[in-house]
Formats: C-alpha cells, structure tokens, sequence
C-alpha cells in the first residue's frame, strides 16, 4: 500500500514534467541506432556523440516550432489583443451564409462564444514559457544519460517487466513501430499538408497564404476535425467578403487535395515506417493529449497500443500456462 501511494505521489509531482520525460523517451528511440553506430563502430566517445545527437535534436526537432511560433506570433497577436475583429467577421459570414442559404439556423452568439474562449486560452499555450523551457531542458538532460547509459536502462527495463524474453522482444518492436510511426509519419504529414495548402491558397490568390498553410498543416495533427479546422472558415470568409471564384478554388482544392493527401500517404509512406491501424492512432491521440499535451499525439496511441499488446501476451501466456496445467493433470 506504501508503494502504491509513493508512485501515486511521484507521479502527481512528476506529471507537469511528462512532455520532457516522453520526449526523451522518443528522441533516444528515434536516434539510438545511429548514436550506437557512432560509438561502437566508429569509436566515437560516448559524451560526445551524445552532445553531437543532442545539437542534431534541437536543431531538427526544436528550432522549426520556434520559427513556426515567430510566424504566427505576429499573425495572432493582433486578433487576441483585439477579439472584436474576428467576432464582426463571424457575424458577417454567418449573415452571408443565411443569405444564400435562409433555411440554416446559425447561433451566431454561441460561435462567437468559442471563438473568444479560443483566443483566451493562445496566450496560455504561448506564455507557458518557463514551462516549456523546463520541460526542454529536462529532455535534453534526460536524453544525454539516455545515451551515455543506454544499453544497461534497457537491461533494467527488461528485467523489471519480468516478461518471456520473446514477449519482451514483442513489446519493444511494438515500441519502435509505434514510436517512429507517430514521431516521424505524423509531423511528415503536416509538412506535406502545410505545403500543399501554401501552394492552393497561393494558386487561388489567398492573402497571407504561407500563415493559412502553416495553421492547415498544424491542424492536420488534431483528429477527426483536421485540416477543416482552417480551410472551412477561410472559404466561409471569401464568400462573406464577395471573393467567389477564391472561395470556390479553396473549397475544391482542399476537399480534393488537401483532405486526401493524408490517405495517400497514410498507405504509402507511413505503411512503411510503420503499418500502424488509423483507428489505433486517432483513438490514442483522442485519450493522450488530454494526458501528455503535445506528447500525446506520440504516446497515447501508443499506450492504446500497449494495452492491446498487453491483452495479447496475457492470452499467450494464459494459454501456454493452461496447457502446461493440462499436461500436467493427464500426467498426474
């Protein structure tokens, strides 16, 4: 009972830290066979491959947030400072939508309503910086003993679940997959929905097309909603202001273009990092974010994932264990 209370207690104080923790986890996964490479055949000393991987890391997976975030910044902070824009605006598409289609019955309060808790909440995510710098930090320090003390965590891990060593084997390919499908395939996703949005909206004339873009393939991340998120109210809004033949291009290339290249490479290049369900991946992103934030988007679909692996050892086990009672029985 101690036990259970001490983890319980660890967690609790641990939990605002777990972004860090998890992307630790996902930066040594992601990097551990080329940082062996480097240490056991090139003979690289331990410390300072892991210095050279962890520059490799924050400039490849920390520096494009910060330039995206410098992007956006200047972008958003006039409608959070001034909220009254983006609500006039609703309420004129809104009335050009009832124009054209009077049926529709629209709350125009309740959008606004959302839009506003919307722009309340962006300074948060933005201003959460010394948060977010801790949880850099203890990444990149975690990260170095990751790799410095690799082999023996991974040792310890193994003897701590007490698993079959080919269960064990099982759970850690399953780890890999999940891993690399999610940390590399999704963020490949939303660069190539990014682009492919940049290119219609410039195609068909959308001022601040590269912004528009980079939000669409932000928002591809998010499940179920995705890209609609953006390209919806953009094409609402170019009807509101009169632009038709902008609004008709953005609709048709993003509901032929951008909505389906993520099928396409959904079976093309992500069966090959990892032939991971989409169902799997949606519902473990739906159950992680709220648990790990961003992270989520890597480890609750890799948690579901864990769960269903569980489910399957178990009966492995329970199976083989039946077995050998029954043998045992008859020979009895």
């Amino acid at each position: 009972m101690f036990i259970l209370l001490l983890g319980v207690l660890v967690f609790y104080e641990l939990y605002p830290f777990f972004p860090g923790i998890l992307g630790a986890v996902t930066l040594y996964i992601l990097l551990r066979q080329w940082y062996f490479k480097m240490t056991l055949i090139y003979r690289w000393k331990k410390w300072l491959a892991a210095l050279v991987f962890i520059l490799g890391a924050i400039l490849v997976f920390v520096l494009p947030f910060f330039l995206i975030g410098m992007l956006l910044m200047p972008k958003l902070m006039p409608i959070i400072q001034n909220p009254s824009q983006i609500t006039s605006g609703v309420s004129n598409i809104v009335a050009s939508i009832q124009k054209y289609f009077p049926q529709l019955r629209i709350d125009t309060q309740h959008i606004q309503g959302m839009l506003q808790n919307i722009l309340q909440a962006i300074p948060g995510y933005f201003g959460a910086t010394m948060q977010i710098l801790s949880n850099l930090m203890l990444c990149l320090f975690l990260l170095y003993f990751l790799f410095v003390s690799g082999r023996t965590i991974e040792k310890k891990v193994q003897e701590f679940m007490a698993l079959k060593p080919e269960n064990s084997n099982e759970i850690w390919q399953n780890t890999q997959t999940m891993v690399i499908s999610n940390a590399v395939g999704i963020p490949l996703l939303a660069v190539f929905q990014a682009i492919s949005a940049i290119l219609g909206y410039l195609i068909f004339g959308v001022e601040g097309a590269v912004v528009w873009g980079v939000l669409t393939g932000l928002f591809s991340m998010v499940p179920i909603v995705g890209t609609a998120v953006v390209w919806v109210p953009l094409v609402a809004y170019q009807f509101a202001t009169g632009a038709t033949g902008t609004a008709i291009g953005v609709l048709l290339f993003s509901v032929i273009v951008t909505v389906n290249i993520d099928n396409v490479l959904r079976f093309t290049l992500l069966r090959k990092l990892g032939d991971v369900h989409p169902v799997v991946t949606v519902l473990g992103i739906i159950i992680g974010i709220p648990l790990f934030g961003f992270m989520g988007l890597i480890f609750g679909p890799l948690l579901l994932s864990y769960f269903l692996l569980l489910i399957k050892v178990y009966q492995v086990e329970f199976s083989k264990n039946s077995q050998h009672q029954k043998q045992n029985n008859i020979i009895g």
